[in-house]
């Protein structure tokens, strides 16, 4: 029996989570979105799931920024992750997450923001609750936020210019 590990996403990883990403969306937009992230250097965290030496799994957190007139805290964005569909339901995805999020609270961070499934993304504390006051160009019932320390419930979120480039594709 093989043990599921997570760790840091490295260099020689890049073509593993593309193939990851294009699998489990069945495009290669997000696949693109992570390039994009990764190459303007907006990656916060980029972890990636290994089962018997494969990349099955892959989560990235970019750095976003909430304004409020003048002011601007940072917080970060879970998008995307993805799991091989061979390996749904297997609990790597959730794992991803709650590793994520650990290393994330560890280091400081305040504040994340997620477009997804509710119902996914609650099972982690995510609610749309947390983010309906927050102006965004996702503002709708999929944006949600967690927040882990005193973070601002108001203000603009403004994403990296890869997700500018996502909505124009």
């Amino acid at each position: 029996m093989s043990m599921m590990s997570i760790r840091n996403a490295r260099t020689r990883d890049r073509e593993a989570i593309r193939r990851v990403q294009e699998h489990a969306f069945g495009q290669a937009a997000e696949a693109g979105l992570v390039d994009a992230l990764v190459a303007g250097g907006d990656a916060i965290l980029e972890l990636v799931a290994e089962e018997e030496g494969q990349v099955v799994g892959h989560i990235l957190f970019s750095r976003l920024q909430v304004t409020q007139g003048h002011t601007t805290f940072p917080a970060v964005a879970l998008a995307p992750l993805a799991v091989e569909p061979s390996f749904h339901g297997t609990g790597i995805g959730g794992a991803l997450v709650r590793e994520a999020h650990l290393r994330l609270k560890a280091a400081g961070e305040k504040l994340s923001v997620v477009v997804g499934d509710p119902d996914y993304y609650g099972r982690f504390g995510y609610s749309h609750e947390r983010a309906e006051r927050f102006e965004s160009e996702y503002q709708c019932e999929a944006l949600q936020a967690l927040a882990w320390h005193d973070a601002p419930e108001t203000g603009r979120l403004a994403y990296p210019a890869a997700f500018g480039a996502e909505l124009a594709a």
